[in-house]
């Protein structure tokens, strides 16, 4: 069972796997380590990865689609970023499964919404082809990357997702767990007698910025807190540039790009160069042709002017690393060190306000997408079974707050109103003890939305319990609540109690279990209470996930584009089939097959070879399977008997030789037989040369281009006729010979017994 580790990026995406020797990031069919996030549609095909970003130019890829799920509950920033887009993206209500945000492609003649967990599920699915070509192993398990930030909705979006794409994550690891594990596991300087090794990370990727601060020591690594900003990334650096030469060529040029789609994705990508040039150099040109309406524009900026406009933003970069500082509750002088990692970390303005915050140069020495599909794949590894991975204990925490309520309030024994605060270790599990009569309902919702991406609602889902009748009014219910290794909050069961202990205070009241065991309440022993349970039914309902129904119908969408995607594989390949053997064939007949074909032969099979050619090129560019495999069995019906001829020609000379050589072989053998079996043997020897002497004489006095008279299988046939004819003599030579022995040894036995 292979074991594989999944990073989805925003722009990119990494897969890596454990092997015997340790942990490799897989290779795509370009033979490069990462792979663009990109699914593109044409009328009658789907791409993904490196083909859909090839496909920019003619079919606009879907791309960010991780922004895009985090956008689509989001209206106000969803709205926001759409100019930033390259597709067009309508709204949906972000109670359905769609995620708040839909985009449409035309394919095989249809109209067909996506949601962007469907397009996640297609991303997901091409890195499982990606690691089951490059493994030569089915894959299914895996441990998939996810920030910290995401919401219960999004991580489910996520497992919907991989359900999609049919893969079974063993979890869903947050991204600087996922680095600091691949950073700590091999590290042997970490921690010690004088206890835990702190490190910061901080990544500032395409669209967010992560911090976590995490203690190391030789059993394992905890993460002790979270910092981030959704809405703060490497593309927000490039946007300032966008906005300064766009700026700058309306005044210069008078010229507006930002009207323009395709003027405005040539100026981004320009502008994400030179944000990389002006990270080693002072400054930096973008220069483009024909930018719109046959303008070529040429714009500079210096890197001084560059670390102004971004101000703003580099103040920003700052923040989170305050928060997750603050929650860590450690001092800056007892940290180890601070690595720096993220695409959009190569600005030089970011590493030295990070180093004036916390009082030392950070590192930059991880990739970070290779470094997070490292540590899933090492994840993955620990959780398999099929891997023996030395112990090492990995501790994620929760970014945000959780609370439950009923209708009459908050459940919680904290001021906060949290259940399970931020910080609190995942996995974790807790039992909650309700006085109730009948079927009620538990919310989940975020306590604090500081605690979440702007414009995020806070809202979770809700769990009805029951129906159900209590016996007694001592009746309570014991519910016990999961917080999953995904990150997800569920209510894992629910029970009836009727207990007939005697119980002085008769109101209803609340136990909270924080180790997650039911426990024993009051003075008196288990064996002096008589406690009956019963099960209850939980029915779960997740704010903005996909229904089961749901569910089902974008895997059978999945299922027919899969097959859509085969039958066109199947089809290019049909179809490059047909062109190389034109190609093929063509060479031939001017060269190998010249003598082999008659004038008239060569001019059909020139005309069909030409008018195959033009169609292909023509109206025969985009046809089915089927047609492509008629026109190769066409050219194919007039160019075999050519090819026949020279094949056998080839081979004849050898089966000749070979029959020669078996008629030699048994005169020689026939030497030790008596003389009626030398005879028989020599008669059929002599009937097969004579045989061979004609026919080849017949045939060299014709010509090349008609079939042969003498061809290569009746050779051989004739030299398997002769060689059983002869063994058939000598088998029944031997037979006499070895009765006469075995009687001769039967009656010395008797003489001897006698």
């Amino acid at each position: 069972m292979s074991v594989v580790g999944f990073d989805v990026g925003n722009d990119t995406l990494v897969a890596a796997a454990a092997r015997q020797r340790g942990i490799d990031v897989l290779l795509n069919a370009e033979s490069k380590r990462e792979s663009p996030a990109a699914v593109a549609f044409s009328h009658n095909a789907r791409l993904l990865g490196p083909h859909a970003a090839g496909a920019a130019s003619s079919h606009a890829p879907f791309s960010s689609v991780k922004r895009l799920l985090l956008l689509a509950a989001r209206p106000a920033l969803l709205l926001r970023d759409l100019p930033r887009l390259p597709f067009p993206v309508d709204a949906a209500s972000p109670d359905g499964g769609g995620g708040g945000a839909l985009v449409h492609v035309d394919h095989i003649g249809r109209r067909i919404a996506l949601s962007p967990t469907q397009l996640l599920a297609m991303l997901l699915g091409y890195l499982r082809q990606l690691a089951e070509a490059d493994l030569e192993a089915p894959v299914a398990e895996c441990v998939i990357s996810v920030p910290c930030y995401f919401t219960q909705a999004q991580r489910q979006a996520y497992l919907d997702a991989a359900a999609v794409a049919g893969l079974r994550p063993l979890r869903l690891m947050h991204d600087l767990a996922a680095t600091a594990l691949g950073y700590g596991l091999y590290r042997s300087d970490l921690g010690g007698p004088g206890g835990p090794t702190y490190v910061a990370f901080v990544d500032i990727g395409h669209c967010d910025t992560q911090v976590a601060v995490v203690a190391f020591d030789v059993s394992g690594m905890k993460v002790l807190s979270h910092g981030f900003d959704a809405d703060l990334g490497g593309r927000d650096f490039d946007e300032v540039l966008f906005e300064y030469f766009a700026e700058e060529f309306r005044d210069t040029y008078k010229i507006d790009v930002t009207g323009n789609v395709k003027a405005s994705m040539r100026l981004r990508a320009a502008c994400e160069k030179a944000k990389k040039v002006l990270s080693a150099n002072a400054e930096a040109v973008v220069n483009i042709e024909c930018l719109m309406e046959e303008k070529d524009v040429r714009g500079m900026i210096r890197r001084e002017e560059f670390e102004k406009l971004c101000a703003g933003l580099l103040e920003r970069v700052v923040e989170p690393c305050k928060k997750a500082m603050a929650d860590s509750r450690i001092e800056f002088d007892r940290l180890h060190s601070v690595e720096l990692v993220g695409s959009g970390s190569r600005v030089p303005a970011i590493a030295r306000v990070l180093a004036g915050f916390f009082r030392r140069e950070p590192s930059r020495t991880l990739n970070a997408s290779e470094c997070v599909a490292r540590g899933c794949a090492l994840q993955c590894a620990m959780l398999s079974p099929t891997f023996r991975v030395r112990e090492y204990e990995v501790q994620d925490a929760i970014p945000a707050s959780i609370g439950f309520c009923t209708i009459e309030g908050p459940i919680s024994t904290l001021p906060s109103n949290a259940l399970f605060q931020r910080g609190h270790p995942l996995p974790s599990v807790k039992v909650i003890t309700l006085r109730r009569n009948s079927r009620f309902k538990l919310d989940a919702f975020y306590v604090d939305e500081n605690e979440l991406p702007p414009g995020t609602s806070t809202k979770i889902g809700s769990f009805q319990i029951g129906p159900f009748q209590a016996h007694t009014e001592k009746s309570k219910v014991k519910v016990r609540i999961r917080l999953n290794l995904h990150g997800l909050i569920s209510v894992e069961s629910a029970a009836l109690i009727d207990d007939d202990q005697n119980d002085a205070n008769s109101a209803d009241s609340m136990e909270v279990d924080s180790n997650g065991e039911m426990g024993q309440q009051g003075d008196k022993s288990r064996s002096e209470r008589l406690i009956q349970r019963q099960d209850l039914p939980i029915i779960e309902s997740i704010y903005g996930a996909m229904s089961k129904q749901e569910l089902l119908e974008a895997q059978e969408q999945e299922s027919q584009l899969a097959y859509q995607d085969k039958l066109m594989e199947r089809t290019k390949d049909r179809k490059n089939a047909l062109e190389s053997y034109v190609y093929d064939i063509r060479n031939k007949l001017s060269e190998r097959y010249r003598s082999f074909a008659t004038d008239s032969e060569r001019e059909e099979i020139s005309f069909n070879l030409q008018q195959t050619e033009d169609w292909l090129y023509e109206e025969g560019d985009d046809e089915t399977e089927a047609v492509y495999s008629s026109k190769l069995a066409e050219l194919k019906r007039l160019v075999d008997p050519i090819e026949n001829r020279c094949k056998d020609e080839e081979v004849r000379a050898q089966a000749m030789r070979d029959l020669l050589k078996c008629i030699v072989d048994h005169r020689m053998a026939a030497k030790s037989l008596s003389t009626p079996e030398q005879d028989a043997v020599e008669s059929e020897c002599t009937k097969a040369e004579q045989w061979l002497r004609e026919r080849s004489q017949l045939q060299e006095t014709l010509p090349k281009n008609v079939d042969p008279v003498l061809w290569s299988h009746e050779i051989k046939k004739k030299e398997q006729e002769l060689d059983m004819f002869c063994r058939n003599i000598v088998r029944h030579k031997g037979s006499p010979a070895r009765a006469d022995a075995s009687g001769g040894s039967d009656h010395m036995h008797t003489t001897d017994r006698d």
